[in-house]
């Protein structure tokens, strides 16, 4: 998951960051920092976890709650932020800013929904944990946005979703069985992400234009 982000953002983030040549609003940087401290978050439970140090678990767990939230909340200001600050600097025509807001106010409701559903099961470690995979998957979707480089919209879709496939695989060989939150999870992740496709439709930009403008 984390390859996933590094190699989606490093064109217009981790590389200009690098060489010093950033130049983005300080809240836009603001939401970088949190989304890559969610992955880390993410990687510290993991291992927690994995040597069977639950009471550590727990404990950041309590803070990654808030954690979470803060996550949502930053992308919900940012989406919209980030489609007015391009149509008002030409980068993007108004039609496409109407149709990111759908996209970005997405990503942030899937993983609300798939993050609330992980608060709620946390007493039950084997939903838990495949529901954290789920949500924190769905919040990819940007990182293979813009992964321009593969034409193919299945296989980069087939990426995105790779490691919900790797848990998948993990579930037969030490279970012999698929747990039905990475069966569920994948379903729903790949045909919520059919909105691309609403985003450019005139039924929504009958919606999204005028959201915009009232942004803007």
């Amino acid at each position: 998951m984390l390859a996933i982000v590094v190699i989606g953002f490093w064109p217009t983030y981790f590389s200009p960051l690098w060489r010093g040549t950033l130049a983005i609003p300080t809240v836009v940087h603001a939401h970088g920092v949190v989304f890559l401290g969610w992955m880390m978050l993410v990687m510290t439970q993991v291992i927690a976890a994995a040597r069977n140090n639950l009471p550590l678990h727990r404990r950041i767990g309590r803070w990654g709650i808030a954690y979470g939230c803060v996550v949502i909340v930053l992308g919900l200001i940012v989406g919209p932020a980030n489609a007015v600050i391009k149509a008002n600097s030409g980068v993007w025509t108004r039609d496409q800013a109407a149709g990111s807001l759908l996209v970005s106010v997405g990503d942030m409701l899937s993983f609300a929904g798939w993050f609330g559903a992980a608060i709620w099961y946390r007493a039950r470690p084997e939903v838990h944990k495949r529901l954290m995979v789920v949500a924190t998957v769905a919040l990819l979707f940007a990182a293979l946005a813009r992964w321009t480089f593969i034409a193919s919209g299945l296989l980069r879709a087939a990426i995105w979703l790779s490691p919900i496939f790797i848990g998948m695989v993990h579930d037969w060989i030490t279970r012999r069985r698929v747990h039905p939150v990475y069966v569920v999870g994948s379903i729903a992740l790949f045909l919520f992400a059919f909105r691309l496709l609403l985003a450019r439709s005139e039924a929504w930009l009958q919606i999204g234009r005028p959201i915009l403008d009232a942004l803007r």
